[in-house]
């Protein structure tokens, strides 16, 4: 999928230079260059957060710059916008990280989310890039909230503890985590490991 979105990002960038050309050459006033910008519209920001973040797809159309925190790297999901209608918040790793960072570099500084469709307002899908996306990756039964599965199961394989995971996907159920729990063995077998090192000598001291 990664690939797909640069190839994206170029040929975007490609159509618009095309397009420029023959302005020009008509003497019509030229379009924006997406040359300059790092990414050529909301699509890659979007898919690499939820990646990294495990952000559901309505939390990120909600997302408000005022919930990113550069300075902590943190992004808060506010109760209002959860699904269980609780505040968590979310560490960025380098990639969520640059990736905000990037993006709000070219949006409008007067826009109050994160991402705001073409005339200003709040996305309420983005199902036609999408499933174009996926068309071109010859990506098949795979839909966004999938990402959010992935971010998961990406901790998990990397040992991390399933109530952290938990906790950075907002479930208010610990049993809908769980079903992360099979892709840890090897962190349950260093687990288990603990109880074949040598014991310490316990020495028993009477008391009076």
């Amino acid at each position: 999928m990664r690939a797909q979105l640069k190839k994206r990002e170029d040929r975007m960038r490609n159509e618009r230079d095309t397009a420029n050309q023959w302005r020009r050459e008509r003497g019509r006033e030229l379009l924006p260059s997406l040359r300059a910008v790092p990414f050529t519209d909301h699509l890659m920001p979007m898919v690499l957060l939820s990646l990294n973040t495990g952000m559901r797809r309505g939390e990120l159309f909600d997302l408000k710059w005022a919930h990113v925190n550069f300075d902590r790297r943190i992004v808060t999901v506010s109760a209002e916008t959860a699904k269980s209608r609780k505040t968590r918040h979310i560490p960025l790793n380098a990639e969520a990280y640059e990736t905000l960072k990037s993006w709000r570099s070219q949006c409008d500084l007067g826009n109050s989310r994160v991402f705001e469709s073409e005339d200003g307002a709040r996305f309420d899908n983005v199902n036609s890039s999408w499933k174009k996306l996926l068309d071109d990756a010859k990506i098949v039964d795979f839909r966004w909230h999938d990402m959010r599965h992935h971010f998961a199961s990406r901790l998990a394989m990397g040992a991390v503890d399933l109530n952290t995971i938990r906790e950075l996907l907002g479930h208010s159920d610990y049993a809908m985590t769980l079903r992360y729990a099979h892709l840890a063995p090897e962190h349950k077998r260093e687990a288990v490991e603990v109880l074949d090192k040598p014991r310490p000598h316990l020495k028993i001291v009477a008391t009076n």
